[in-house]
């Protein structure tokens, strides 16, 4: 079994009612057990400007599949939910991101692991700190406390709010 870690995302449609059933998809696989499921976020866009903000957070889980057959299965899970790869950063109604398998590191065409751009997102690592705290960077041999320290340090426009949820 391998610890991993995926980041969600979402912002067409209900975006808060896509994560949370994103996640009941992962909870319902038979090969896939949810751990940890941090808060919701509310972040404003990095790349693409002008559109709506995303909903955010990071899930927690264990595994028996192969990398590529875990990757296979969140991109089913993304075309369940319309996601439409047109607009590289553009706005989609789902985006599920491997961001971690155990302790690999991976290269594979169509897939990098750890997340390449991980440790630079203030959306992924503030969510991955709820449900792995004492996690560190595989490569960078950096804990997650201490690369959003690094990001907090050097500003930057990412806004990140957490969402309240009755």
């Amino acid at each position: 079994m391998e610890l991993v870690l995926i980041g969600f995302g979402s912002n067409q449609g209900d975006s808060v009612q896509i994560c949370l059933a994103a996640i009941e998809r992962l909870r319902s696989h038979p090969h896939i057990r949810v751990i940890e499921t941090s808060s919701l976020y509310h972040t404003k866009p990095q790349m693409l400007a002008g559109q709506p903000w995303f909903i955010n957070g990071v899930v927690l889980c264990e595994t028996d599949l192969s990398v590529e057959d875990l990757f296979n299965t969140i991109q089913h899970i993304e075309q369940d939910f319309g996601r439409d790869r047109q607009i590289r950063w553009g706005p989609r109604t789902l985006d599920l991101d491997l961001l971690t398998f155990g302790d690999h590191q991976i290269n594979l065409p169509s897939l990098t692991i750890p997340h390449p751009r991980l440790h630079e997102r203030r959306f992924v690592l503030i969510p991955l700190l709820e449900v792995a705290p004492e996690w560190v960077h595989p490569t960078l041999k950096v804990s997650a406390r201490n690369l959003l320290d690094r990001i907090l340090d050097d500003g930057g426009d990412q806004e990140v709010e957490r969402l309240e949820i009755s």
